[in-house]
């Protein structure tokens, strides 16, 4: 058991203890000055009985039926009477009247309280009269043994029943918290598939949402670090083939001279390659980190689509391909025209290498009045791309070449490179195969972003 659970502990009980010694204290004193102060007057069920018995008596017969009442009592309870007083405090058969005894049955009735052994009654002639059995001569000697006073077995149980209710309650309220600081461990040691929540069970409180929150971490830590060390593998193995053909160009150079021209040409190529894909990697990387290394602009998204359908065009050329454009309205957003303009240009371009001769690459920019958002749409006229491979073709370094979408070129990082730009400015993007043949992207922007 950890400090917390001590501390819940002996908080808990040392109140209840407090709460019970205190609430039963205020019952004793209350109870010891109600018998004390009824110490004048006999009360009870016994009192009860014969008073009322005798107010009987007196209501419906009145002095000669209370006479012969008293009369035929036995001897004993004549020694304990029933006092019939009147206003002016005498007892209707000239007997002494205790002033202490009068004076609280008086206090009684005049606040009113019912009490077993006082009555009040009207006599047939008018009059009235309290009746009630003094106590100093009701008195009457204990014909059994004391009871012990149940006191110290309450006492007793009051206090078993608060230890174990505040050894629960510090058990219940401490047992997720050790199961929070157990996965804390095991996650800073690397296991991290560690869950609470299922040690924590059905539980829907503050320390639940804690738990909740911290499986919820820990997924998300365990899937950046995978992604990393498939990023870390993935560009390893990327950088291998360069430097192995540097290598390469290096030792032909060394063993034919007359050929360093031509392994120049290659090492410059392949450093260029090199340069392409580190720059690909860091933009990849100030994306996923969400680094605003460009200020937010106004930008014209038609204009940034003509600019980057004009660059587009000029490449195609030489592969002797067309690239269209089709701009319904002009949108402008307040965004960063770099990311922007990063993912036009990696969609376009990818595009361009699956597209056939015969089929250009079309570009239309419109907007969806219905969702408020700007579409723009960038489809070619290859073969399309598996299903299955839809949503795996936007993640970094895969490859979803083959038969399916021709040569493929590049290092996989253009479209992961588009999907963070995008998600980075508010929008979506998504892949489907076109029923004629040919694959589209589209991406979508809210204009709400717009300034």
């Amino acid at each position: 058991m950890g400090r917390l659970f001590w501390k819940i502990f002996l908080g808990f009980w040392l109140t209840l203890m407090l709460v019970a010694g205190g609430v039963g204290w205020l019952v004793h004193y209350h109870f010891q000055r109600e018998v004390s102060s009824l110490q004048e007057v006999a009360v009870g069920p016994r009192a009860g009985y014969r008073v009322s018995t005798a107010a009987i008596a007196l209501q419906y017969g009145g002095e000669p039926a209370i006479k012969a009442l008293i009369h035929e009592e036995p001897p004993h309870m004549r020694a304990r009477p029933v006092l019939i007083v009147d206003a002016q405090g005498q007892d209707l058969l000239g007997r002494l009247v205790p002033q202490g005894a009068l004076a609280r049955v008086r206090q009684l009735q005049d606040e009113r309280h019912d009490v077993p052994g006082v009555q009040s009654v009207q006599a047939p002639d008018g009059s009235r009269y309290v009746l009630f059995i003094p106590a100093e001569v009701a008195a009457e000697p204990r014909r059994h043994p004391p009871r012990r006073d149940p006191m110290p077995l309450g006492l007793i149980v009051i206090s078993v029943a608060s230890l174990l209710f505040s050894a629960g309650m510090a058990w219940y309220l401490t047992q997720p918290v050790r199961h929070l600081q157990r996965a804390t461990g095991q996650l800073a040691e690397g296991a991290l598939d560690t869950r609470v929540m299922p040690s924590i069970g059905r539980r829907r409180d503050e320390i639940a949402d804690l738990g909740r929150d911290f499986d919820h971490m820990a997924g998300r830590l365990q899937l950046l670090l995978e992604a990393q060390k498939r990023l870390l593998h993935a560009v390893s193995h990327e950088l291998r083939s360069p430097l192995a053909r540097l290598q390469v160009a290096v030792a032909l150079a060394r063993q034919q001279p007359d050929k360093v021209e031509l392994a120049l040409e290659r090492i410059e190529r392949e450093s260029q390659r090199l340069d392409e894909l580190v720059s690909h990697v860091l933009t990849l990387s100030r994306l996923e980190s969400g680094m605003q290394s460009w200020p937010m602009e106004a930008v014209d998204v038609g204009e940034v689509l003509e600019d980057v359908v004009a660059d587009a065009r000029f490449e195609a050329e030489s592969l002797g391909r067309r690239v269209t454009l089709s701009i319904g309205a002009d949108v402008t957003l307040t965004a960063r025209s770099e990311w922007l303009r990063g993912a036009f240009e990696n969609v376009i371009r990818n595009a361009l290498k699956y597209t056939v001769d015969a089929r250009p690459v079309e570009v239309v920019m419109r907007t969806d009045t219905a969702a408020d958002e700007c579409v723009v749409s960038v489809c070619d006229g290859g073969t399309g791309v598996a299903p299955d491979q839809l949503e795996e073709m936007f993640k970094p370094f895969v490859r979803v070449g083959g038969e399916a979408t021709g040569a493929l070129q590049g290092y996989g990082l253009g479209l992961a490179i588009a999907k963070k730009a995008i998600e980075a400015l508010g929008g979506t993007i998504s892949a489907a195969n076109r029923p004629e043949g040919g694959l589209c992207i589209t991406m979508r922007l809210p204009i709400g972003m717009r300034s």
